[in-house]
């Protein structure tokens, strides 16, 4: 069974680069090279949505060398890649605070959201400058914001998920994280509540469609009750 929505949190460029005496900037490149692999590999298998978690709210506390340089990659991928993205029908889309982005990645990201809006493959949505917490706070301000006319209704569920990043975009079935990693590290706190787990061993920059398939295939093998129990 192929999850409709797969979010994986990105995880080892670092660690990938100085196991080889690289500099950092290495491994993030060959994590850039990594993410067009898993987005061709998830499009082909039928994936419909792709929430890859690329640059997280606590990431600017990295040295600024390091933020510069993943911002450039992220601007190459946006712009260097509408071929591809029309190629395979894939939609891009964004969560996170569009508001904190640098105002050339901003306009990188507008542009390829707004040239691939009408294709209908494989939606990737960007989680850049994304904090889980951070989506829930902003999510909740909206969701006052709106309610000043105080119409009275109580606060509910779905009232508040209609405010999230995207609310139309199903709560993903699996996440995966590399790297070894116990953690999700604030990703998709609210939409992850009953997401499958798969902790991979290895690091990001390795990854390739073998390694997503066998995350797949281990996500088909669990039985999700969602709190119930088994008939």
């Amino acid at each position: 069974m192929i999850p409709p929505h797969i979010g994986i949190i990105m995880d080892g460029n670092g660690r990938w680069a100085k196991g080889r005496g690289l500099a950092r900037s290495a491994g993030h490149l060959e994590g850039l090279n990594a993410a067009k692999r898993i987005v061709k590999a998830a499009s082909d298998l039928g994936v419909r949505y792709l929430t890859l978690y690329t640059f997280s709210t606590e990431n600017w506390k990295r040295a600024a060398e390091e933020v510069a340089f993943i911002f450039d990659l992220v601007k190459q991928y946006l712009c260097g890649e509408l071929a591809f993205y029309r190629e395979n029908g894939i939609r891009i889309r964004h969560a996170g605070d569009f508001s904190g982005l640098p105002p050339d990645v901003k306009q990188e990201l507008e542009d390829a959201i707004a040239e691939t809006a009408g294709f209908t493959g494989m939606q990737v949505i960007l989680a850049l400058n994304y904090g889980g917490r951070d989506e829930i706070v902003r999510a909740a301000n909206r969701a006052l914001a709106a309610d000043q006319a105080g119409d009275g209704r109580p606060f509910s569920e779905a009232i508040f998920e209609a405010h999230l990043d995207n609310p139309d975009v199903p709560p993903p079935d699996l996440i995966i994280r590399t790297a070894g990693e116990f953690r999700t590290s604030n990703f998709m706190l609210w939409q992850g509540a009953y997401a499958e787990l798969y902790v991979s061993p290895k690091f990001w920059p390795d990854w390739d469609k073998p390694d997503l398939m066998a995350a797949i295939e281990n996500y088909s093998s669990r039985e999700r009750k969602f709190g119930g129990v088994s008939e």
